[in-house]
């Protein structure tokens, strides 16, 4: 298998919505061409891994965080990784958080990460940890808010637990 990660490109957003829309997963072209936009303007750097010249995943990079805690800190924090099913459980995931890392690395030390809290994130929220990530210790949020005690939640991709990983 050869592997290339790379910048998103402006040809790359029909290719990508189509490959999530076949497995019928909610990823309309137009999110990709406002991360294309977003990397434009330098709020977000967008990386795309190919396996063999054939799409696999992509990773982001939002340099100031709409959540708090990460933003106030001057954390840029990793978003949306995504691996197609059938190319998971070959590294690419680990090679995308690599190449991510390393982008933040350039500009500071530490990165930030938020993953979900049902059963769909499993994977995600060993890899973080198994990578050295750790919670920030402000508790779960929901839509980028700290959930206090009692606080009515909803479990969907908007209830996160954020962690941290120095990089040096």
């Amino acid at each position: 298998m050869t592997l290339e990660i790379a910048p998103l490109a402006p040809g790359d957003p029909p290719a990508i919505a189509a490959a999530f829309s076949a497995l019928g997963w909610n990823k309309p072209q137009s999110q990709y061409e406002r991360y294309l936009a977003e990397q434009a303007a330098g709020t977000r750097s967008v990386l795309i891994a190919r396996s063999d010249g054939e799409f696999a995943g992509y990773v982001t990079v939002a340099w100031r965080s709409p959540y708090p805690a990460l933003r106030e800190a001057g954390v840029p924090e990793i978003q949306d990784l995504n691996v197609l099913p059938r190319f998971r459980r070959r590294g690419i995931g680990t090679a995308l958080m690599d190449a991510a890392e390393a982008l933040i690395g350039e500009r500071g030390d530490t990165a930030g990460i938020g993953v979900g809290l049902y059963p769909d994130y499993g994977a995600a929220q060993r890899l973080y940890v198994l990578r050295g990530y750790v919670p920030d210790g402000l508790g779960v949020a929901w839509r980028h808010r700290n959930a206090a005690p009692m606080d009515p939640v909803i479990v969907d991709d908007d209830l996160v637990l954020y962690f941290t990983r120095r990089l040096t």
